[in-house]
């Protein structure tokens, strides 16, 4: 679990589909389309370039 300020995690969305996200481990996993971001150094990193898809 990372350590993500709750305030901020309920104004984070998804940049490629703007749906919401959510904590899976040390990543964020949209909840639309489903690429998952991850979160280096308690910082997320949302660019859709960095994100990568489920397997």
């Amino acid at each position: 679990m990372t350590d993500l300020d709750p305030a901020l995690l309920e104004i984070i969305v998804c940049p490629a589909c703007r749906a919401d996200v959510v904590v899976v481990g040390e990543e964020l996993v949209c909840q639309g389309c489903g690429l998952i971001y991850p979160v280096r150094d308690g910082i997320p990193v949302l660019l859709v370039d960095e994100a990568r898809k489920p397997s």
